[in-house]
C-alpha cells in the first residue's frame, strides 16, 4: 500500500530527533576542542530552532457540509476508535481551529471569543494574552471527553443585526452572504473567534499543526485566516462532496483564498468527498467508478488542476473501515490513496526543504569551525619552520630571535587600533542596513498604509494604496542590498591587507542575499492582492476591518523583515567572530614562540622537544579536522526513518 502520511509523519519525527541529538554531540565536541566561537555558536542554534521549531501545517478548506471535520477524524484520530472533532449533519466547525502540541502548555482547548473582533489587535497578538481565551482542560486518555470538548468548536451565538455588522458576519450589500436569521430577527454567528486545541497526539507532538477552517463566510471575515495562515500552511487540502461537485461558493473560497503560485500548485490536494453517495445498488461497480472519474475530471478542469490532484474519497466508510479494522471497507473508501498523497506530496517536499537548509547550514558551520583549525595549524608550521632554523645556532643568535618576536608583538598591538578604526566604518554601514530592516520601519509603512485606507474614497484605490506600500518595502530591501554589497566589497578588501600584512587567513563570509526576501515580499502582496478583490470590497469599506487586514500584514510581514535582519547579523558575526579568532590565535602563538625560546635558552635538549612537541600537535589537528568531517558529515547524511542514536555515539 505505501507508506500513509502517518507513517511517512513518524519517519521525519524521527530523522528530526536523531538530528537534534547529533547536533548537541557536535556542540558538546566544539566546546571541547575550543572550536565554538560566537558565529559557529549562532549557526548550532539556528540549527536546533529550526529542527526543533519545524512546523507542518496542513489546513483542511472546504464549505459547509463537505465532511471536512470527518475527514480529519479519519486521517488523524481513528486510533481513538471514536469521532473526536465534531462531525454531525449540519455545520460543526464554527471558527477556524489549529490543533498542535506545545509541551510548555497542559492538554487544553482553548477559545478566544468573538467580541475580540470589536478590539483591534490582531490574532497573533491575542495569543500573547492567556487570560482573554477561555480554557477547558483536556483528558488525551479519555476519548469521550475530548469528544464532549471539542463540540464546542461548533457553538453559536444569536446577536441583531446590528451586533453582527460590527462583528463583520452582517453586509447589506451582499445578502446572498450574510448568515441565518431566526424567527426573533437574530442572526447566528459563531460563538468564538479561534480555538487552539493542545493535545500530545503522536503526530503532533512530531511538529504536525492541523488548521480545521470553517466555511466561505467565517473564512472572509477574519483576514489573518486567509493572509496569514492559509497561505503558510505546507499543504491545503480543499474538500468538495463528490454528489455535487464544485458549486458557486467552492468556487469563490478557491478563486480567493487558495490559488497558488504554480511552482507550488503540489501543495493543494482537492478531495471529492463522500463518494459512498454514488455506490448506487441499482449501478454496477464499472457505472459507479465511471461517474466517479467524470465528476474527478469536471471538478479538476474548473479549479485548472491535473486530475491527480483530485482525489475521491470516503471519509465517514474509510473512518468506519479503520475503527473496525475493515481493510476492505477501507481500500473502497481510497482514504490510503489520499494519506500516500499527502505523504509524498507535502511531508517529501517538507522533507527535501529542510534537508536543503540543513546541508546548507552544517556546510557553513564546518568551514567556520576548519578555519580555527586551519589558523591553529598554520600557526604550528610557522614555529616549526623558526625552531628547525635554530637548530646549530648560538645564543646570540636564539636572543636575537627573542627581541625579534617581541618586536613583531609590539607592532602587532599596535596595529589593533587600527583594525578597530576599519571596523567602527563596517558597524557604521551595518546600521544604516539595521534601521532599514528594523521595526520602526516597518512601523512606519503600516501606519501609512492605514492612514491612506482611511482617506475618504479611498476603496476604489486599495489596491493602489497596497501596491505603493510594497513598492517602498521593495525599494528598501534593494537599498538594504546596495548597502551590504558596498559593506562586502570593503570586508574583502580590508580582509585581503590584513592577511597580506599579518599572514592571516581572513576570508569574508557570504554575503546575505536579501533578494529572497524580495520574493518573500511578493507572495505576501499576491496572497493579499486575492483578498483586495470586489466581492471584499463592502467588507474595505468598514475602517475596523481594514484596520484588522492591516494588522494581519503586519504580523507577516514583521516574520519577513526579522528574517532578513537575522541573515545579515550572522553575517556580521561571522565575520567579526573570524577577525576575533585570529587576533587572538595570533597573540597565543606570540606566547608559544616565546616560551619556545625561553626552553632552548634554559637547556640544550630544549629544542628537540619542542619540535617534537609541535609535530605531534599538527598530527592531533589531522585528527580534529577528520572528526570535524565526520561528526558534520553524520549530520546531513541521517537516512530517512533512523532510529535515535545510542549515547554510545558520543564522539571522543
Amino acid at each position: 500500500m505505501g507508506t500513509s502520511f502517518n507513517e511517512q509523519f513518524d519517519q521525519h519525527g524521527h530523522w528530526r530527533r536523531e538530528f537534534a541529538l547529533r547536533l548537541k554531540l557536535l556542540s558538546e565536541w566544539l566546546k571541547d576542542h575550543d572550536l565554538l566561537d560566537s558565529a559557529v555558536e549562532e549557526r548550532l542554534r539556528r540549527l536546533e530552532t529550526q529542527m526543533r521549531s519545524d512546523k507542518v501545517m496542513v489546513a483542511f478548506v472546504a464549505e459547509f457540509s463537505r465532511g471536512k471535520s470527518e475527514l480529519i477524524n479519519a486521517i488523524f484520530f481513528a486510533g481513538y476508535k471514536r469521532r473526536i472533532m465534531p462531525a454531525s449533519a449540519g455545520r460543526t466547525t464554527m471558527c477556524p481551529t489549529e490543533l498542535g502540541y506545545d509541551g510548555d502548555v497542559p492538554p487544553c482547548l482553548r477559545l478566544l471569543p468573538i467580541e475580540t473582533r470589536l478590539q483591534p489587535q490582531a490574532l497573533m497578538e491575542w495569543r500573547a494574552v492567556p487570560e482573554k481565551w477561555t480554557r477547558v482542560d483536556l483528558d488525551v486518555n479519555d476519548p469521550a471527553q475530548l469528544a464532549k470538548a471539542f463540540e464546542k468548536v461548533a457553538e453559536i451565538r444569536h446577536v441583531t443585526k446590528e451586533e453582527a455588522k460590527a462583528l463583520g458576519f452582517w453586509h447589506d450589500d451582499a445578502p446572498t452572504e450574510n448568515p441565518m436569521v431566526n424567527s426573533q430577527g437574530l442572526v447566528e454567528i459563531p460563538r468564538w473567534r479561534h480555538a487552539l486545541i493542545n493535545i500530545a497526539h503522536p503526530l503532533l507532538k512530531q511538529g504536525l499543526v492541523i488548521l480545521d477552517t470553517p466555511g466561505l463566510n467565517a473564512i472572509g471575515a477574519e483576514p489573518e485566516l486567509t493572509v496569514n495562515l492559509i497561505p503558510q500552511a505546507h499543504a491545503v487540502v480543499f474538500i468538495l462532496a463528490a454528489d455535487t461537485g464544485v458549486t458557486k461558493s467552492d468556487l469563490s473560497i478557491w478563486r480567493e483564498h487558495l490559488i497558488t503560485e504554480a511552482d507550488n500548485i503540489e501543495s493543494r490536494l482537492v478531495v471529492l468527498n463522500k463518494i459512498d453517495t454514488m455506490w448506487d445498488s441499482l449501478s454496477t461497480p464499472v457505472q459507479v467508478q465511471a461517474q466517479i472519474d467524470r465528476q474527478r475530471a469536471t471538478s479538476a478542469e474548473i479549479l485548472g488542476l491535473p486530475k491527480e490532484q483530485v482525489i475521491p474519497v470516503s471519509a465517514q466508510k474509510g473512518l468506519v473501515a479503520k475503527v473496525n479494522d475493515d481493510a476492505q471497507l477501507l481500500q473502497a473508501s481510497q482514504l490510503p490513496v489520499l494519506e500516500r498523497a499527502l505523504s509524498q506530496g507535502v511531508m517529501g517536499q517538507r522533507q527535501r526543504i529542510l534537508r536543503a537548509a540543513v546541508s546548507g547550514g552544517i556546510g557553513e558551520l564546518r568551514t567556520e569551525a576548519g578555519r580555527a583549525i586551519h589558523i591553529r595549524r598554520r600557526d604550528l608550521a610557522e614555529q616549526m619552520q623558526e625552531l628547525k632554523g635554530l637548530r646549530g645556532k648560538n645564543t646570540s643568535v636564539i636572543k636575537h630571535m627573542r627581541a625579534r618576536i617581541e618586536q613583531e608583538q609590539g607592532d602587532f598591538d599596535v596595529s589593533g587600533a587600527r583594525i578597530h578604526a576599519v571596523r567602527s566604518v563596517h558597524l557604521k554601514l551595518l546600521r544604516e542596513v539595521f534601521v532599514l530592516l528594523g521595526t520602526a520601519t516597518l512601523k512606519t509603512e503600516m501606519a501609512e498604509l492605514t492612514t491612506a485606507l482611511r482617506q475618504p474614497g479611498i476603496k476604489l484605490g486599495v489596491k493602489k494604496a497596497y501596491a505603493a506600500t510594497f513598492e517602498r518595502m521593495r525599494s528598501g530591501l534593494r537599498t538594504a542590498q546596495s548597502t551590504s554589497a558596498e559593506i562586502q566589497t570593503m570586508l574583502t578588501g580590508t580582509f585581503r591587507q590584513l592577511n597580506a600584512e599579518y599572514g592571516f587567513s581572513l576570508q569574508a563570509p557570504r554575503e546575505p542575499d536579501l533578494e529572497r526576501f524580495i520574493r518573500d515580499l511578493d507572495l505576501v502582496e499576491r496572497s493579499h492582492n486575492q483578498y483586495l478583490g470586489i466581492g471584499n470590497a463592502f467588507r474595505l469599506a468598514q475602517p475596523e476591518f481594514a484596520d484588522r487586514l492591516v494588522r494581519a500584514l503586519a504580523t507577516r510581514l514583521r516574520t519577513v523583515y526579522e528574517s532578513a535582519l537575522g541573515e545579515v547579523e550572522l553575517w556580521n558575526k561571522s565575520a567579526a567572530a573570524q577577525l576575533d579568532a585570529q587576533l587572538r590565535e595570533r597573540r597565543r602563538n606570540f606566547g608559544r614562540r616565546i616560551e619556545a625560546i625561553e626552553r632552548i635558552q634554559q637547556a640544550a635538549s630544549g629544542l628537540d622537544d619542542r619540535i617534537t612537541e609541535i609535530a605531534t600537535q599538527e598530527h592531533a589537528l589531522d585528527q580534529l579536522d577528520l572528526k570535524l568531517t565526520e561528526l558534520t558529515g553524520h549530520l546531513i547524511d541521517i537516512p530517512e526513518g533512523a532510529p535515535p542514536a545510542e549515547p554510545a555515539l558520543q564522539p571522543a
